[in-house]
Order: C-alpha cells, then sequence, then structure tokens
C-alpha cells in the first residue's frame, strides 16, 4: 500500500512560525486563491520534500520568508512526517532531510525539535520504500547502456502535473521535457504499471552483466596474446637481432618457447656480433613475400569457398525441383501395374483394361528410379560439401590471423630499418636493436608477473546460454501491451464523457513516443497535433485518471495523489476571480472536468486523492463543496500568513 498527502507544512524564518495546510484523503481538494498568493508553489513544496535533487520554489514571497518545508505522508496504520530546510546562501539545495516515523494524528512538531540527519539519498530510499517500490528490481534503461532502479522521483511523473504541463499538447507527464526524462519515463512504465516480473528482471540485469564480463574478458585475452612470446612484434625484433648481427642466421623457423630465450640472449651479448650477419637477406623483402604468398593463399581459399557455396546452392536448387518432379510423377502411381509383367492392367477408376498405356506407364516408372537415384546421389554428397566447406572456412580465420601477425612484423622491420638508416654503424645498431629489444622483455615481464586472465569464457556463455533459456518465455511485452490496451480503454471512456474530440474512435497510451493517439478513419492523430486547448487539457486528465484507476486496482508503488495545477486557464483568463459567474459552455465544460475526477475518486473509494490549485471559484456545489483553501487578497489569506512578511518585495517572481 502506498500514500497520500495529509498536510503541507511550512516554518517561517522567525522563531514559532509555523503554517499548516491539511488535505483530505481519498477525495477531490481545491486550493483556489488570486494571482502570487503561494498556489503553485504548494506542488514544488511536495516536489521539494520528496527527495528532488533541486530546488524548484519558485522566487518570491515564499523563498524570502519560509526556512523550511514539509509534509505529512500517511496510508493506513502509518504516518511519516518529511521535512527539508531552503538552501543555505550560496548553496543551490539542501541536502539532508529530517523523516520521522509518526503515530497517525500526529501534528507536525516545532522546527526547533527537528532534526536533519538524513542523506538525500536514503531519504529518497526510505520514501520509496514508504511508497511500496522494490528497491531490489532493476529495470533497462531506454538508449543507454545501464539499468534503473525505480524510485520515489520516478513514480512522481505519474503524480504532477504544473501550470505549464496539464495541457501541454507537446509533454504528457511530469518533468517530461527535461533532458533524459523521456527515456526514463520509457524505462520505468513497465514497472509501475506491473508488466515487470521482478525475478524476470533480476535474470535480465544478471544477463546483463554476464555479457559485460564476457566482453571484458575477451579484451583481456587479446591484450595478452598480443603481448605472447610468438607474437608479430617479438619475431619482428628476432630479424632485426640477426640483421644486428646478435644472432646468428637461423635456416628453421624459432618455436614459440625458442623466441623469448634468444631475444634474451640477444639483449645480453653472450653472442659477439656476427660479421656480414643478415648482409646476404633483406628482412623486409623476405617478410613482404610471405604477405604475397598469404594473400595468395587467401584469395585462393575464397575462390574455393564461393565454389563450394555455389555447389551446396545448385544441389538444393536441383534437389527442390526433382523432388517437385518426382511428385507429381508419383501422383500418377494410381496406374496399378503388375508385378510380374511391368504392364498396367486396369484402370484406377472404371477398371477396364488399358493395354496401350503400358509403354507410357514404363517410362514413367524409368524416370521415378532415375529422379530417386539422383537425389540419393545429392543427399549424401550435401555433407561432404558442408564438411569441406568448415575446413575452409577455418583454413580462412587461420590465413588472416597469418597476416595479421605478418603486419605486425613488417611494422617492427620498417620502424627499425627507419632507425638504423640514422645509425649506420654496426655497434650503433645493435645498441638501438638491444635498446628495443630490453623495452620489450621489460613489457612481457611486467604482463608476466601481473595476476594470469583466467579465461572464463566457457563458463560465462554457458551461464549466458541458460539465462537466455530462461527468458526466453519472458511475455513482458505482450503484458505491457494488454495493460496498456486496457487503459485506452478507459482513456477513451473518459474522453467521451468530457466530449472530447476524436472520442468516438480508438484512443492509445503511446509510451514510446509518450503522447496520445486517436486511430481515425483518415489515420493517427497524436495529441499535439488536436486542436484546442480543451482538447489537451482533457486529455491529460483523461490519461492521469485512468493511470491511477489502473494503479490502485493493481496496487502499484505509486502515491495515490494527483496534483493539477490550474486547470481552469484553458476556459478563463489568469485572473479570473469567480466574480462575476461566467455562463455557458466554458463553464460546463469545467465542470464536466471536475465531475470526472469526482467520479473517478468516488469509483475508487478513498484509494485517490487529487488536489487542484485553482484562479476560479465557481460558486456550483460540485466546485464548492471540496475547497479546502481560499487565499484571496479580499479575507487577506495566502499560503505565507501575511504577518510573517516584514518588508515589501516585488511580487513579479512570486509563485501563484
Amino acid at each position: 500500500m502506498t500514500f497520500q498527502i495529509q498536510a503541507v507544512t511550512v516554518y517561517g524564518k522567525q522563531p514559532g512560525q509555523i503554517r499548516t495546510v491539511p488535505f483530505r484523503t481519498g477525495t477531490l481538494n481545491i486550493v483556489t486563491g488570486d494571482s502570487r498568493r503561494g498556489k503553485s508553489a504548494l506542488l514544488t513544496i511536495i516536489d521539494y520534500c520528496l527527495a528532488s535533487s533541486d530546488y524548484p520554489v519558485k522566487a518570491g514571497k515564499v523563498r524570502t520568508y519560509l526556512g523550511a518545508y514539509a509534509v505529512t505522508l500517511v496510508k493506513p496504520g502509518q504516518q511519516l512526517f518529511v521535512a527539508r530546510r531552503a538552501p543555505e546562501r550560496g548553496t543551490a539545495v539542501s541536502t539532508v532531510l529530517c523523516i520521522l516515523s509518526q503515530a497517525p494524528g500526529t501534528p507536525p512538531p516545532p522546527l526547533e525539535e527537528l532534526s536533519f540527519t538524513a542523506p538525500l539519498d536514503v531519504a529518497k530510499d526510505l520514501l520509496s520504500d514508504f511508497c511500496g517500490i522494490d528497491r531490489t528490481v532493476k529495470v533497462p534503461a531506454v538508449a543507454r547502456a545501464q539499468t534503473i532502479a525505480p524510485s520515489i522521483r520516478h513514480a512522481l511523473y505519474f503524480c504532477f502535473q504544473a501550470q505549464n504541463e496539464v495541457a501541454n499538447p507537446d509533454l504528457l507527464f511530469h518533468s517530461q521535457g527535461e533532458e533524459w526524462h523521456p527515456n526514463t519515463i520509457r524505462g520505468v512504465i513497465p514497472y509501475f504499471l506491473g508488466a515487470v516480473d521482478p525475478e524476470q528482471a533480476a535474470l535480465r540485469n544478471r544477463l546483463r552483466l554476464l555479457r559485460r564480463d564476457l566482453s571484458d574478458l575477451e579484451a583481456k585475452l587479446a591484450q595478452a596474446r598480443d603481448l605472447g612470446p610468438a607474437s608479430g612484434q617479438a619475431r619482428a625484433l628476432l630479424t632485426e637481432a640477426v640483421e644486428a648481427g646478435l644472432l646468428p642466421h637461423r635456416d628453421s623457423e624459432p618455436t614459440t618457447e625458442e623466441v623469448s630465450s634468444l631475444l634474451r640472449i640477444a639483449l645480453e651479448g653472450r653472442n659477439q656480433l656476427v660479421p656480414g650477419a643478415g648482409n646476404d637477406s633483406d628482412p623486409l623483402a623476405a617478410a613482404t613475400g610471405r604477405r604475397t604468398q598469404l594473400r595468395r593463399a587467401v584469395g585462393q581459399n575464397r575462390a574455393r569457398i564461393a565454389d563450394l557455396k555455389r555447389a551446396l546452392e545448385e544441389n538444393d536448387d536441383f534437389a527442390g525441383q526433382a523432388r517437385e518432379q518426382r511428385t507429381r510423377l508419383a501422383s500418377l502411381g494410381l496406374m496399378r501395374v503388375d508385378r510380374d509383367t511391368s504392364q498396367a492392367a486396369h484402370c484406377p477408376v472404371c477398371e477396364g483394361p488399358i493395354a496401350s498405356a503400358n509403354s507410357t506407364v514404363a517410362a514413367i516408372m524409368h524416370d521415378l528410379e532415375r529422379l530417386d537415384g539422383d537425389l540419393h546421389v545429392i543427399g549424401s554428397d550435401t555433407p561432404a560439401l558442408q564438411r569441406l566447406l568448415a575446413q575452409e572456412e577455418e583454413q580462412l580465420q587461420r590465413l588472416r590471423a597469418a597476416l595479421s601477425r605478418n603486419q605486425d612484423e613488417i611494422n617492427e622491420i620498417s620502424a627499425g630499418l627507419r632507425a638504423l638508416r640514422q645509425e649506420p654503424d654496426d655497434v650503433q645498431r645493435a645498441a638501438h636493436v638491444r635498446g628495443r629489444i630490453s623495452l620489450y622483455l621489460d613489457t612481457t615481464a611486467q604482463h608476466v608477473s601481473a595476476p594470469q586472465v583466467e579465461d572464463r569464457r566457457e563458463d560465462l556463455q554457458r551461464q549466458i546460454a541458460e539465462l537466455e533459456g530462461l527468458l526466453s518465455d519472458d511475455t513482458q511485452d505482450d503484458r505491457l501491451t494488454s495493460y496498456l490496451s486496457l487503459i485506452s480503454h478507459n482513456i477513451r471512456t473518459k474522453a467521451a464523457a468530457l466530449e472530447l474530440d476524436h472520442s468516438d474512435a480508438p484512443i492509445r497510451l503511446d509510451v514510446n513516443r509518450l503522447t496520445v493517439v486517436a486511430d481515425t478513419n483518415d489515420g493517427p492523430v497524436r495529441l499535439a497535433d488536436m486542436g484546442s486547448a480543451e482538447n489537451h487539457l482533457g486529455y491529460h486528465v483523461a490519461t492521469l485518471l485512468s493511470l491511477h484507476e489502473w494503479f490502485s486496482e493493481h496496487r502499484s508503488p505509486v502515491p495515490r495523489t494527483l496534483i493539477l495545477d490550474q486547470p481552469s486557464q484553458v476556459y478563463f483568463p489568469p485572473d479570473y476571480t469567480g466574480e462575476p459567474t461566467p455562463q455557458g459552455t466554458d463553464l460546463s465544460h469545467l465542470l464536466n472536468v471536475y465531475q470526472t475526477i469526482v467520479n473517478t475518486t468516488q469509483a475508487l473509494d478513498g484509494a485517490l486523492q487529487v488536489i487542484v490549485v485553482e484562479h476560479a471559484d465557481l460558486a456550483d456545489p460540485l466546485f464548492r463543496d471540496h475547497v479546502v483553501e481560499r487565499w484571496r487578497y479580499s479575507n487577506n489569506q495566502a499560503l505565507v500568513p501575511p504577518e510573517w512578511i516584514t518588508e515589501p518585495i516585488d511580487d513579479e517572481d512570486e509563485d501563484e
């Protein structure tokens, strides 16, 4: 079970200043008032107290005269008091909160009794727990290689509609217009709708980590192979050592084990410079010649692979045509042939003799026997061709690896020759080669002395395969599609009650585009393409109410509170005060919005609380009976009591 908001409390900067705005749970609450009386600050104060990472309260009387904010959260049998100081001068935000578990009905304590000790991340976890969010679940982020742990901050996407959001044709959810938030909303919607199985989510996260581990391991193993004694770099240095006279010429190719020992011999100088060593041959030309041979071998190998693939395709084509021809001929087997004479004795229809058909039947039977033989030959040839193709492809991989090593060798020889051209003296040349060998051996020694990389690829691949098998039957996408279909049906029902355009067409909530779409006979119509601000407001209200119906009925961990900032802006100017009472369709349409809200809260039987802040103050009982606060200049009421204000301030930036 998640929570609703019982009260918002503000503390002045002077001792003893405390003001509480109470709310009724499970029903509609309306706070109405004039401009710049602090109405819109209620949403930002609640947002700030629920572990916001910034300070959303706007400049004005609220910032100037208030020093701390608090909300009282309640759910059956439990009450949580959350307070947070305003940022101190020179800081962007306060990073510690006060969180108190209270007995139900306990009033907000005085400011001096509060202890602000809970760090922001700890407070966010405590609030997520109180909301009922399973913090062990992680869902994949959209368009980012990481996961998201759903929290109270993500749940609030579906609880707030600020003044610039409640009728916005381009933004359906709270904070949707901020960077990264759209993809985050897309990532967490399946969890809050209940489409994510916690066990499956854990397996998916485990699979992601294993794939990352496998990729990291393969990179480390590749690096280890590059530093091995048989690498192209090592063999190139060995060739340079022979050319510099540090080692005698060898007719045979050294083994992997011999390469390192020969390099050490060259470095230690146990051999004197070998006169004329290496002068009879060009190592670069030899390496280039081997590369030419390797390339020729690769070309021949590719040609053989192409021939084998073409033969397999021809076999498949011929076999398909032969099987089709055999099927047609076999269908003529209705002619019953005498086993002794191979003659078709009777017609299969009338049982009469058909001696004239004997030669035709015999020809057909001969063709059938020939086709059977051809199919048998092709069937026996195909596996052999496939084996040859696999062998040739393996040989191609070996040739490519040899080409890579050969290129390393050419690069090393070329670098050495460029340096040696500047040092013609044999002694200097040998010293230069020794220096390069020393650097290489030191690097490989550090690699060898470091902990060896254990080749766990087979084990990781086995674990990945097992998890992929377990996740093959996961139906999360199907569940999400089904849930969205049901929610979309409710949106359409509410849109029809609000008399919105396109409500006679199928309506769907598009979680990829984060909007509402009407599927009309002329094609899909997105919310942004619908005319009239009344439609924009109506579909916002219909969507958020339908989502909260789903959250309540399926016990989703989303606060059972929906806050709307001035929905009447669509119908009346911002400075409207309720006098005189408007008439006509605008009034009836606004009352229809409130009737839809009241109907939803009543249908959920106390499971949803809606808080609306308004300029309008309608005389209709539907509106009047749900007003909990009136903040007007005429009654000298506001969020910040007038007696707290000690000097005039500029109201231009005041939160409404």
